[in-house]
């Protein structure tokens, strides 16, 4: 008698990953989102660490089918490491839309808060945290907050460095990571949703002028290569 066919899984089940690991594939999927190499060098500033250990790491990550390394290009994820990488931005950014929406935190505090509690927190408490929060499509910073099936509109975006004098764009995201730099940009008024205009350009790299409604800030270049428009 002839057993019964299994049915094809449609993917590998995921695999059970330390902290460390899901930080790297994290780490790995924003450079490349950034159209950056995922050398050693990159991932270990990303990071924080040395570029041996995260070279370490890669080769460990390799070895489970979750990035493939290439030659001078670094490592690149693998479908299987794709589905880690936004598995754990989705479980972050709703947190941080939680804890932001329900509990009062600043929109500057939340990135670490965020951080710890991604590696420990239940698939169906994330759910259940969408759900409550009528599931979301971005988190405080304007970051898209990707599907439960791993999709996510992840394009790249130009910055108010890359408007035009007399251009306007909507202010579409910014990063989580430096909350001076978020607590700074709260007091100008600069947040997602808004309109600002770049008024004046500074030659040799100077600073900008923008507008934000009727108020004029002068911010330095690297603040306006941190604001992403539409």
């Amino acid at each position: 008698m002839t057993s019964p066919r299994r049915p094809r899984a449609r993917g590998a089940p995921l695999p059970a990953l330390t902290r460390q690991a899901e930080d790297y594939l994290k780490a790995i999927y924003e450079i490349e989102r950034d159209g950056d190499a995922a050398g050693t060098t990159a991932i270990a500033a990303r990071l924080g660490i040395a570029s041996a250990s995260a070279s370490g790491m890669v080769r460990r990550l390799a070895r489970q089918g979750l990035v493939a390394v290439e030659r001078y290009h670094g490592a690149r994820l693998t479908a299987r490491g794709r589905r880690v990488a936004l598995q754990m931005i989705r479980r972050h950014r709703i947190l941080e839309s939680y804890l932001v929406t329900r509990l009062g935190f600043g929109w500057d505090s939340v990135h670490d808060e965020a951080e710890r509690l991604e590696h420990a927190v239940s698939p169906v408490l994330i759910e259940a945290m969408a759900a409550a929060l009528g599931h979301p499509t971005a988190d405080p910073h304007g970051a898209p907050i990707p599907l439960a099936d791993g999709t996510v509109d992840d394009a790249r975006l130009r910055t108010v460095d890359d408007l035009a004098v007399g251009a306007a764009a909507c202010v579409a995201r910014m990063s989580d990571r430096d909350p001076a730099l978020l607590r700074y940009l709260g007091e100008l008024g600069i947040r997602p949703g808004v309109t600002v205009r770049l008024v004046d350009r500074a030659p040799f790299e100077g600073p900008v002028t923008v507008a934000v409604g009727r108020a004029r800030h002068v911010i330095g270049i690297g603040v306006a290569r941190k604001v992403y428009v539409n």
